[in-house]
């Protein structure tokens, strides 16, 4: 069974996400603080989680603790996660020129405006990222 990692602070939307992930026969390793998503992430590299690791991350850019762009950036430098597709959801709507930073800064792949698109509209979105990964080379990862 595929894993997939969210990190989504409003409750609603975190059970939402989950309960979608079920629904798709995918499991869910889930945080709703930026900081619980980092302190697994570290680990994780350091060997202290050996189950399987996500296929791809689903962050909120704006989570207690840390946000999810120093969570993405963070799973950009881990030794275990560094290659996996980073898509990135707000519900603050960004001018071009910040979505482009916000992207560039967490290194992700993708940016989802909430509120989230249709269950077989964000499906696809997904599916097309995590395909489109596997498809590029691998990422070097950043020190």
């Amino acid at each position: 069974m595929p894993i997939w990692m969210a990190v989504e602070d409003d409750e609603d939307i975190h059970d939402v996400i989950l309960g979608l992930f079920e629904v798709w026969g995918i499991a869910g390793i889930s945080f709703v603080d930026g900081s619980d998503a980092i302190q697994w992430i570290d680990a994780v590299d350091q060997g202290k989680v050996t189950a399987e690791m996500p296929e791809l991350a689903l962050i909120d850019i704006r989570l207690p603790g840390a946000s999810g762009v120093e969570v993405s950036a963070r799973l950009r430098q881990s030794k275990r996660l560094c290659c996996i597709p980073i898509i990135l959801t707000t519900a603050y709507h960004f001018s071009p020129a910040e979505e482009t930073e916000a992207v560039a800064q967490a290194q992700a792949d993708h940016l989802i405006y909430k509120p989230l698109p249709a269950t077989d509209d964000l499906r696809r979105i997904l599916g097309d990222v995590l395909r489109g990964k596997e498809k590029r080379p691998v990422r070097k990862k950043v020190r």
